[in-house]
Parts: C-alpha cells; sequence; structure tokens
C-alpha cells in the first residue's frame, strides 16, 4: 500500500520532470497537475485558467468559472518544494485568503481597465468584472493549493462575503491530493446525508445489490448544488460539457406538469459503494456516481437556478446499484455508464476509456525499448499512464530492488498522460483552437478521432504509431521549452503559441503533400538541429500574430479558441527548406504505413489465438447452435464449417493462427448480427 509519503515523493518528481522536460517553472507545472486532478474529480471545470498576478497585499494564480453553480473561483497556492511534508500554518492561509479576496474587490472595481490587455490577468479581472456586474456571481470561492499538510489546528472556515456576494473557503493539500489518487485507484471515497424513500431489489448477483429509489427535485438540487460535477461519472461528465444546455422538453416538464414528471422522465441510474439504511429510507450513500441521467440532473437543477422554477412538486426515479467488490469498482461504474447509455445519442468516443487504443498504447509502451543517448547503453520505456497514478500504483507492491529497477526503466520525465497525448496529437492534427479550449475539450476531440479511425480499421495504432507519437510528444516539449527560453516571451500565452506553432509546421508539409520522418526524432530521442531552428523562427511569428488579434477580438485567450484565428495563423508564410532532409514522399509513407500494418497483423494473430483458447469453450458451443438455428450454416463457407465443427467436436486443442482467425471472425459476425452469449460461467474475455 502506497503511504501518503510516497505519495508526495513521487508528486514532487511528477512535477520536477515535467518541468525540466516542457521548459515550465515548478510552480506552473505544480498548478496544472493539481489543476488537472481537480478538474477530473469535479472540483473544477474545464474552464479553469492559469491568470498570474501580484502586486502588495494581492495574490492570484488561477481562476476558474462554473457556468451552471454561478460560482467564481480564485486560485492560489504555497508551493513549498521540500522532501518532507511541510504544514500550512494558519499565518500561511490568513494571508493568502486575505490577497484572494483583496483581488476579487480590485477586480469588481474595474481593476482590469489597469492592466495590459494582452495579459492572461486582465482576462480574468475582465470576465469577474463583466460576470458580477451582469449579476452572473452567486458565490466566490477561494482556493490554496498546496503540497504541505493542513495544519491541525484548523478544522473550519467561516464563511463571508463580498459586496454582497458569499465566499467559500477551500484548501487543497497533499493528503487531499493523496485521496484522489486513493479513490481513483480502488480506495478512498465520499459520503452523501440524505433520506429517501426505496425499494430493495433482489437479485441473483454476488457482484452487486439493486435498490429502486425515489428522490424530490429539491433533494437533488440540494445535493448537486453542493458536489457539483463530482457526482457525475466521468462519461456523464464530458457529455454534459460537451453536448451540455438545458433540454427544453425537460424544462417545459418541470414549469407546467411536474406532477408528470415522474411519468414522463426516465430518471437517473447510478451506482455506489456502500449505502445505509433507515425505517424504509436510504440515510446515506457512499461514492455516489449519476452515470445516466446527467441531462435530467442538470436541467432541474437549471430549472431552479436560473429561472426560478419550482421543482418542489418533481418526483425523480433513481435505479441505484451498489457494487459488492470495491477492487472493481472502476470497471463495474465504467460499464454500467456505457451500458445505461446506450439508449441516448451518445458518441461512442465519449466511452473512450474502454477503447482498445488504451491497450494498444500500454502494451507498445511496455515493449518498445528506447536506447539512451551519449553512449549509455542503458534501455528505457516510455510509459504510457491512462489513469493519473497509474505510474506510482504500478510500485504499490513492489520491493525497494524492484522499485528502483522500475524507475530505471520507466524513467518519470518519459511518461506520456493521456491528456499531454491529446494536445500533441491535434496539434500536429492542425486543430490548435480546440488545444486552446483546454485539456478536456482536446481529450474529447481526440476521442473522437481515434474512435473513427479504429472504426474504419482496427489496426490502426500500430507500433510505427506508437513510435511517431511519442515523436510528437518530444516535438510538443521542445516547443514548449524553446517559447519558454524566447527573449520575446513575455510570460503569456505559451500554451497557445506551442500548439499554433506545431499546427503550421505541420499545415506547411501537408500543404506540400509531403510527409514529416518521425524517426529522425525517435532515434535520437530529440529533435534535429534544423527543426529546433526553425521552430524558433515559427513561434516568435504565431506569438506575435496571436497576441494583435483582429479588431473585436481584444481577449487573446478566447481568440485563440476561435477556428477563425487557426485560419488567420495558417496564412503565415516561411522557408521550409531547411528540413527538405526530414520529410518523405506519398510513396515512401505508404511503404512505412504498410510494414507497419503487416508487424500488427503478426500482434493480433497472436493475440486471436489467446482469445480462441481463453474465451470459454461453452461459449464456442452455444456460438454453433446459433449458426446450426434457422439455417445461419448456410451462410458459412464449407471451410468456415469445418473448422467451428472439429473446434466444437474437440477435435482441435489447439487452433492453428489461421483457424483462430477463422473461429475469431464467426464470433465477431454472429455478435454484429445480434447473437447473444448466455454466461453461466467466467471466461477470460467474456
Amino acid at each position: 500500500m502506497i503511504t501518503v509519503e510516497e505519495f508526495h515523493q513521487d508528486f514532487l518528481q511528477s512535477i520536477l520532470s515535467d518541468s525540466e522536460s516542457r521548459g515550465l517553472m515548478k510552480a506552473q507545472s505544480f498548478f496544472e497537475l493539481v489543476c488537472e486532478d481537480l478538474m477530473r474529480v469535479g472540483d473544477l471545470t474545464n474552464n479553469y485558467e492559469m491568470a498570474e498576478f501580484i502586486k502588495p497585499g494581492c495574490e492570484v494564480y488561477g481562476y476558474d468559472y462554473d457556468v451552471d453553480r454561478k460560482i467564481f473561483t480564485l486560485i492560489n497556492f504555497q508551493f513549498f518544494q521540500e522532501d518532507t511534508i511541510e504544514t500550512l500554518t494558519r499565518q500561511h492561509i490568513t494571508q493568502k485568503f486575505t490577497r484572494l479576496k483583496k483581488f476579487a474587490s480590485l477586480s469588481m472595481d474595474s481593476l482590469y481597465q489597469d492592466l495590459e490587455e494582452t495579459s492572461d490577468a486582465y482576462s480574468l479581472a475582465f470576465n469577474l468584472y463583466r460576470n458580477a456586474q451582469n449579476k452572473l456571481i452567486d458565490k466566490f470561492r477561494f482556493i490554496i493549493l498546496t503540497d504541505g499538510k493542513l495544519t491541525s489546528t484548523i478544522t473550519s472556515i467561516p464563511n463571508e462575503s463580498i459586496e454582497g456576494i458569499s465566499c467559500e473557503h477551500k484548501i487543497i493539500d497533499i493528503n487531499y491530493l493523496f485521496s484522489i489518487y486513493m479513490s481513483e485507484n480502488g480506495s478512498g471515497s465520499y459520503e452523501i446525508n440524505l433520506n429517501i424513500p426505496y425499494l430493495e431489489v433482489q437479485t441473483q448477483s454476488d457482484e452487486y445489490q439493486s435498490y429502486l429509489a425515489i428522490m424530490d427535485g429539491e433533494e437533488l438540487f440540494k445535493i448537486y448544488d453542493e458536489y457539483g460535477q463530482k457526482l457525475l461519472e466521468e462519461n456523464v461528465r464530458t457529455f454534459l460539457q460537451f453536448r451540455g444546455g438545458v433540454n427544453q422538453g425537460i424544462r417545459n416538464t418541470i414549469q407546467y406538469k411536474p406532477d408528470m414528471f415522474f411519468a414522463y422522465n426516465n430518471g437517473i441510474t447510478a451506482t455506489a459503494t456502500n449505502v445505509e439504511t433507515k425505517n424504509g429510507k436510504i440515510t446515506k450513500i457512499t461514492d455516489f456516481q449519476i452515470v445516466n441521467g446527467g441531462q435530467t440532473t442538470s436541467s432541474i437543477y437549471a430549472a431552479k437556478k436560473n429561472s426560478k422554477i419550482d421543482i418542489s412538486k418533481i418526483s425523480v426515479q433513481m435505479k441505484l446499484s451498489v457494487v459488492n467488490n470495491i477492487e472493481k469498482k472502476g470497471e463495474f461504474v465504467s460499464s454500467v455508464s456505457q451500458f445505461a447509455n446506450t439508449q441516448n445519442k451518445v458518441n461512442k468516443s465519449d466511452f473512450f476509456s474502454n477503447s482498445p487504443f488504451h491497450k494498444e498504447m500500454k502494451d507498445y509502451s511496455k515493449r518498445i525499448w528506447v536506447s539512451t543517448r551519449d553512449g549509455s547503453q542503458k534501455r528505457i520505456h516510455w510509459f504510457y499512464e491512462r489513469v493519473r497514478g497509474e505510474y506510482l500504483n504500478e510500485q504499490a507492491y513492489l520491493t525497494k530492488a524492484k522499485k528502483n529497477q522500475f524507475q530505471l526503466e520507466n524513467p518519470k520525465d518519459k511518461l506520456i498522460e493521456k491528456t499531454f497525448l491529446a494536445k500533441s496529437e491535434n496539434a500536429w492534427d492542425r486543430k490548435p483552437h480546440i488545444v486552446s479550449k483546454g485539456a478536456q475539450y482536446s481529450f474529447e476531440e481526440f476521442a473522437k478521432s481515434v474512435t473513427d479511425t479504429l472504426e474504419k480499421n482496427h489496426m490502426a495504432i500500430t507500433e510505427k504509431y506508437f513510435r511517431d507519437a511519442v515523436s510528437r510528444v518530444i516535438l510538443f516539449r521542445k516547443t514548449e521549452k524553446i517559447v519558454s527560453q524566447a527573449s520575446w516571451y513575455e510570460n503569456a500565452f505559451r500554451a497557445q503559441t506551442v500548439a499554433y506553432s506545431i499546427a503550421l509546421l505541420s499545415h506547411a508539409i501537408h500543404k506540400r503533400k509531403v510527409f514529416f520522418d518521425f524517426s529522425k526524432i525517435w532515434e535520437e530521442q530529440q529533435l534535429p538541429i534544423e527543426l529546433i531552428e526553425l521552430m524558433k523562427v515559427i513561434t516568435k511569428k504565431v506569438y506575435e500574430r496571436i497576441t494583435n488579434p483582429p479588431a473585436g477580438s481584444a481577449n487573446i485567450a478566447q481568440w485563440c479558441k476561435k477556428e477563425a484565428c487557426w485560419k488567420d495563423v495558417s496564412t503565415i508564410e516561411f522557408d521550409l527548406s531547411p528540413l527538405k532532409k526530414l520529410v518523405i514522399t506519398t510513396d515512401e509513407e505508404k511503404f512505412e504505413q504498410k510494414s507497419g500494418k503487416k508487424e500488427k497483423e503478426l500482434d493480433s494473430g497472436i493475440e486471436i489465438q489467446a482469445f480462441v483458447i481463453r474465451t470459454n469453450f461453452e461459449h464456442w458451443m452455444q456460438l454453433q447452435g446459433y449458426y446450426l438455428s434457422n439455417n445461419n450454416m448456410k451462410s458459412l463457407t464449407i471451410t468456415q464449417r469445418d473448422i467451428l465443427k472439429k473446434y466444437t467436436d474437440g477435435k482441435i486443442p489447439l487452433p492453428s493462427e489461421k483457424q483462430a482467425k477463422v473461429l475469431y471472425a464467426l464470433y465477431q459476425k454472429a455478435l454484429k448480427e445480434g447473437w447473444e452469449v448466455i454466461t453461466g460461467s467466467k471466461s477470460g474475455y467474456l
């Protein structure tokens, strides 16, 4: 089991590696890593931004605005950077909160007018002023981030108000971050107190227990108001953030037919790890997650919050499933979410967390070695981290010697987190305006792209793709360093400059109908000097263009999120000739892709054999029964019939690769036609 001290050490190493590999200040890496964690669990929205402003008595490093709940968050931090866990004292806390409040007051008093329009602080001060003027802030939330621990002498901080707006205080310390890690890796939880009637549903499964419950509108509103997006399972949260908005049909029912809401609406589907009951009421739910019905939840909330509609007469039905095996919580919640949403128009990319893409990337990251440079004989891996904390979790039960070996073979600076990969890939795919919208928007776009690609060609994620993707990560990180170290850089809009610069390079190459040879980067694990020098030229041109937006688009951060900005930047001209040795023709690229697919087919052949052998034999008997019924056997070739019969008769104890491919194809064909496996026993795959 990982201790909080071990987590703290790993956390500091993550910051150090991130800052060194990307050319960031450690404080910037600290802020970004913590905010990504908070966004992922629903404590921040995907609107959060870094915006530094420091002057005597006033200090802020970032902000967030929750549109649904009208909560404006201001973020400060105390980054100790010590090997041992320091204590965040009462004096630290008082000082940091006081400075945040001062900034809020100044901003509401038109601070933005005294700031440079091209600064991040201007965007923050202007957004706060505008929302306050338009009565769109119901609450301020002041957050302090720290790598230390909160002093034990403080158990609560009284709420206050600024110009009639209530203020909430929150401290995110190392123990809070550790609880996020533990929660995402099988333990850790949060509890919700409520009082709702229920009916227990008897099931034959040992894996879960189900309840049918009734929740009134006010109860649902109160829970969402307190916990926000934390209630929503990741798939549903992503769905709401990208396709959100009040459903007009739900709103009409709430407003004009509240007594019919129960009859008209499907209600919500939720999961939990534990419930407590008393006198026919559910009184406490642990790890409550809404996996279907997020639109219903947000619409009810918005009806009262924004439109002041009475929701007291609304009754919402809830199907609650409680997982019995805590170790399988993540898998259980994800599966229930996927199947509960199949009746709605939710894209397959919304369930990208279950995509074979991650398995392929993880397999390649474990199998492919990289030779280090400068004469070293050591070989290492690039570690693909699909879930934050996975790197640390894989070391949890290793001996000291094995842990040292793991860290040598998987150095922290060679870790690729999935959202960072999405930024890198989207930038090269000429979507810098998407990258500029934030990590979650970028990841959603990447999920759509990969899902579409895999649907057209399930063997698209080859070893070549993995090597090229890693090379693009190296390009992205080095470009961040180039910008950070440039004499013209004024400590603002680095992220936008990097994304647009890489997109512009890709656009210029794409326009000439040639391809960049990423093998050169992979072999050296660094950018060729010609490319470094060219990126210095490109980044300067891009920075000058995006920080001088057209009239009416003075907010640079917002301008960079628009496709019009990309269209403008894509017209920048530069000399591409220095890269003539680093590009290949269409024919050469086709040859490389073909070679990669041949390698992929070999791997797939082995995997298919494993699938056939490990799948419960009873399922193959059922499959034969499916094809024998209703003359389905006539749709098969003689070879297919023969192999299926011999395998189910036990005459092929160990099918060859070719025989396995035939059996696998028959299995998939039947599934597509609607055949369902009757599971009476366990299988390696089903």
